[in-house]
Parts: structure tokens; sequence; C-alpha cells
């Protein structure tokens, strides 16, 4: 078996000590430009890869972060991940994908990134108890116990509220998310307050609260067309609910826009595609990433502060499936 190439090779080849060749791969103060590339050239030549765990051994640094996603059927978080990828990637860090909290405080981690956290979770406290860097990203606690970044849902709710009471609809319905995360609260609270500013409200009949998946969204539409006094547009708690609501529209045949307006919230790639032509409100996850990797890479850097909790405003995204209120029917085939 050939032996495998290691730093004291590159410095031999090079000329220059192994702490010179760590500290010109890591790109860090100090090192002469003339040296550094002499380094990358023995290094190119040996075809050698650095250990991140050697590294982790010698500096107590594993240059990896752990970005946790519980939900990764919502094509949400696959979206948000990448873009926390590029950026972790930039500032060095490797990202580990992870789907639940065990084993983030045995030291594999630098950093822990939350994307999926409930209200009140105790994961997020554990972490701090413990020391380890985190942040949370897209979902809050209900007391801020971590820093955290998210998108301002109660903003662009009052935005929907503010484009349908200038549609003219009266009769407005709402298929939240689940009460305990931050996004499915908040933009049920948001939705609320915006209509009140109008002079409207959402009727108990016209309100249900579903998980973030499409079959459960149909149902509940189903069962909000089929009233007496069906709304005549729908608010959805995130774009994959929203879709379920179109579906049961198509099989009730409610014609979108004319008998119903639909409105998402996240802007998903699909909410864009043609077929579907989806309103929404666009989260920025670039810049949601952006900010997220900042509070976290402050915490590793060992910076105080308390929790700091950033908004981000997100953007109406006006397509096809909204227009002014139209006669309410009666549905008669259910989803």
């Amino acid at each position: 078996m050939a032996r495998r190439v290691t730093s004291f090779d590159v410095a031999a080849l090079a000329g220059v000590s192994q702490p010179t060749v760590s500290r010109a791969l890591r790109n860090l103060p100090g090192t002469a430009p003339e040296t550094r590339e002499k380094v990358l050239r023995a290094a190119a030549e040996l075809s050698y890869v650095t250990s991140d765990r050697g590294r982790a051994l010698s500096t107590s640094s594993t240059r990896r972060i752990a970005v946790v996603a519980a939900e990764l059927t919502n094509p949400y978080y696959p979206e948000l991940v990448e873009p926390l990828r590029r950026e972790l990637a930039r500032h060095g860090y490797r990202t580990v994908l992870v789907a639940d909290g065990d084993d983030l405080v045995d030291g594999s981690y630098d950093g822990v990134v939350l994307t999926t956290t409930t209200r009140h979770s105790a994961l997020p406290r554990d972490l701090t108890e413990r020391g380890v860097p985190h942040v949370l990203a897209n979902r809050l606690l209900d007391q801020p116990e971590s820093p955290g970044c998210a998108i301002d849902n109660q903003a662009g709710m009052r935005a929907v509220a503010d484009l349908l009471a200038g549609l003219g609809h009266t009769r407005i319905g709402a298929v939240h998310g689940p009460v305990d995360t931050s996004t499915g609260r908040e933009r049920a609270d948001g939705l609320r307050a915006g209509l009140r500013r109008h002079g409207l409200h959402l009727r108990r009949a016209h309100v249900r609260r579903v998980p973030f998946s499409h079959d459960a969204a149909c149902a509940a539409t189903s069962e909000l067309l089929g009233l007496d006094d069906p709304p005549s547009a729908i608010v959805c708690g995130n774009d994959v609910i929203a879709i379920g609501a179109l579906s049961a529209a198509r099989q009730l045949r409610k014609r979108v826009p004319e008998d119903l307006t639909v409105v998402g919230f996240d802007d998903i790639p699909a909410a864009g595609w043609p077929l579907i032509a989806l309103t929404t409100m666009r989260c920025d996850l670039t810049e949601l990433a952006r900010n997220a990797v900042e509070l976290l890479l402050d915490q590793i850097a060992g910076a105080a502060g308390g929790f700091p909790q950033r908004r981000l405003p997100p953007v109406l995204v006006e397509r096809g499936t909204h227009a002014g209120p139209a006669p309410a029917a009666t549905a008669d085939r259910r989803c």
C-alpha cells in the first residue's frame, strides 16, 4: 500500500517548516506570498490532501459545521441548505447535513446551524449550556436563548392582507402551518393583524391548521371550498400548502384565480413554474444564509453580546393565482 503523503513531505519539497505549510495552506497571516506559492506548488505536485482529523487534533478545530434539517421532504430546506453550504465554504468550512440533534456536542463540529427548530425545543438551550456555537436559521424560539435569523413573517403576511383587501376580498380563508413552529404562528398572527387594519377578520370556520404538506393542505382546502359560504381567497402557510390548495381547487373544478385566489409564502422554485405561477412572498435565502453564518462565525470567534435576532424582509411576488373575488359556488367533489 502506498504511503500517504503528509504535510512534512510538502515541507521537505518546498524547503520550509511543517508549521509554515500549515499556515500557508490555511491562508493565515504571517506567510509571505512567495512562500505560500511555493507551498501550494509542492502540495499540488505531491497531490497532498489536508487532513481534517489531524487539524482537529492540533488546533481543536474541525472546520466542519453541522446543518440540522429534519424536514427535507419540504423543498424549502434543500433550497436553504445550498446557500448555507456555499457561504460556509467561502469561509473555509465544510457542511455536514444531519437530520436530528444527536452527537452535536461531542466535538465533531465547530458549530451548528439549526433550520427546523420548533418553538419550545430544548436543543438550542442544551447547545448554549455546553458551549457549542450555534445559530437558528429560518425558525426562532419564543424566548431568544440563541442567536437567530429569520424572515419577517408577520410583515410578509401583512403585505398579503394588503393585497387581498385591495382586490376587494372579504371572505378570506387560511390554511396555516403547525402552531409549534415560529413560521406557522407568526404567519397566522401577521395575517390576522394585517386584515384588522382593513376592518376584515378571519372567520373560525374559514381557518384550518395543517402540517407543511401537500396532502394535508389539499384535504383542508377541500373542506373550506365545500362550505355553504366558502372563502373567495385562501392564504397559505407556505408554498407547499398553497400547491395543495391549488390541487384541491383543480379537483373541485374551481378556476384559479377567477373563482379562487390562492397566495403562498416562501417562493420555492416550483412556485415560479408556469404550470403553477403562484402568487407568494419571496424569501431571500442567500441573504438569510449570509446573516446566519455571520452570527455563527461571531460565536466561533468568541464574540460576546447576548442572543442577537435578525429579521429579513420578504417581497411580494405577484404571479397568476390572485384576482378580485367572484360569487361563491358550492363544491361538488372533494379532494
